[in-house]
């Protein structure tokens, strides 16, 4: 017979608190307003590090051009040994990324088996939901977090077993025995079943014979902790814009590589770049700054933005091979190459 606990006052209806009045038990909790933006700091000069990268050599082209072919299980590699180079292009490019780092806050009913922890409901209103102290757990990583919020709990009997801590098993229907499966409960009186001993029946394994099996609700403890749950969220929002470039390359490849750092800024709220010798760069850095502000800021707070500029080297080889003129790509500080029209391959079939 369920006992409530001494002293224990009714669970608080679901607008019993300041701030918390939308919250409906059973429903998830929705999004909670964050507090006002700051403002924009003030510009501060880009610092002008060095825009130069040294250009590819004709010997590192070619070391990149034979290891891209020897990866490839189809391709020869006598082109790019054998092949002569006529002529290196450099297309250089710049890459602009900005990252906004928001967190986001939502609160929802819930209940967990209670425990018998000691509480003192109702000596205070809980906390705001924004008043709640949470740290960062990485800066610039998604992350989740869920919390009490102090002073929402109380204690309740749980509704799925009455407050009894144990429900019907569904295997046997509370019977605690099952059909035998050996002779499917027809005892053809010639042999006794082994299995069953002629019984037609077995102990039910899901509920060892009792017919009532642990509420999952409660895990047997026949009362539920009801609490307001916080949960916090905090995901980096990236967003890259890369000058366009000349050199056929799809422009698309460039986020496969990486570039030469040249500037890198981070604070809580970053100002667009200012002083970049590229207008392009310029324009765009101050479009995203804005959108992010604009877009983030609505649906959680900002607490950290990066903006950061990477140069990438981009150079286009022409060489022939068998007196036929072709072309490759090196990119990226890996060099990583780009061959359409690659002159040596074959169709392999694997048996």
């Amino acid at each position: 017979m369920y006992q409530p606990v001494c002293g224990m006052q009714a669970p608080p209806t679901f607008n019993s608190f300041p701030g918390y009045e939308g919250l409906v038990p059973g429903v998830s909790g929705g999004f909670l307003p964050p507090p006002p933006v700051q403002p924009l700091p003030s510009p501060t000069p880009t610092t002008q590090p060095d825009w130069s990268i040294p250009n590819l050599s004709e010997e590192s082209a070619r070391e990149a051009f034979i290891s891209f072919a020897s990866s490839q299980c189809c391709y020869s590699s006598d082109p790019a040994k054998d092949g002569v180079i006529t002529g290196m292009e450099q297309f250089n490019t710049y890459r602009y990324r900005l990252e906004t780092f928001t967190e986001s806050r939502k609160t929802e009913w819930a209940t967990k088996p209670y425990e018998g922890q000691t509480m003192n409901p109702f000596a205070q209103p809980p906390p705001g939901a924004w008043e709640m102290p949470v740290m960062a757990p990485v800066m610039f990583k998604d992350n989740r977090q869920e919390l009490e919020i102090p002073n929402s709990q109380s204690v309740k009997p749980c509704e799925t077993c009455s407050a009894s801590g144990r429900i019907q098993c569904k295997t046997c229907a509370g019977a605690g025995s099952t059909t035998c499966s050996s002779c499917s409960g027809q005892d053809s009186g010639e042999e006794r079943c082994a299995s069953c001993n002629g019984t037609g029946q077995k102990n039910c394994s899901n509920c060892s014979g009792q017919g009532t099996k642990e509420c999952e609700t409660c895990k047997g403890k026949r009362q539920l902790l009801s609490y307001i749950k916080l949960t916090v969220e905090w995901k980096n929002n990236v967003q890259d814009f890369v000058v366009e470039q000349s050199s056929g390359l799809n422009v698309t490849k460039l986020g496969e590589v990486s570039g030469k750092p040249l500037f890198k800024d981070t604070q809580p709220m970053v100002y667009p770049l200012n002083g970049f010798p590229h207008p392009a760069l310029v324009e765009a850095s101050n479009k995203m700054v804005l959108e992010h502000r604009n877009k983030y800021s609505q649906t959680g707070r900002i607490l950290h933005q990066q903006q950061s500029v990477e140069l990438i080297p981009i150079t286009k080889v022409a060489y022939r091979w068998k007196e036929k003129p072709y072309f490759y790509f090196v990119y990226g500080t890996e060099s990583k190459v780009k061959a359409e029209d690659y002159p040596a391959t074959c169709c392999c079939v694997i048996l």
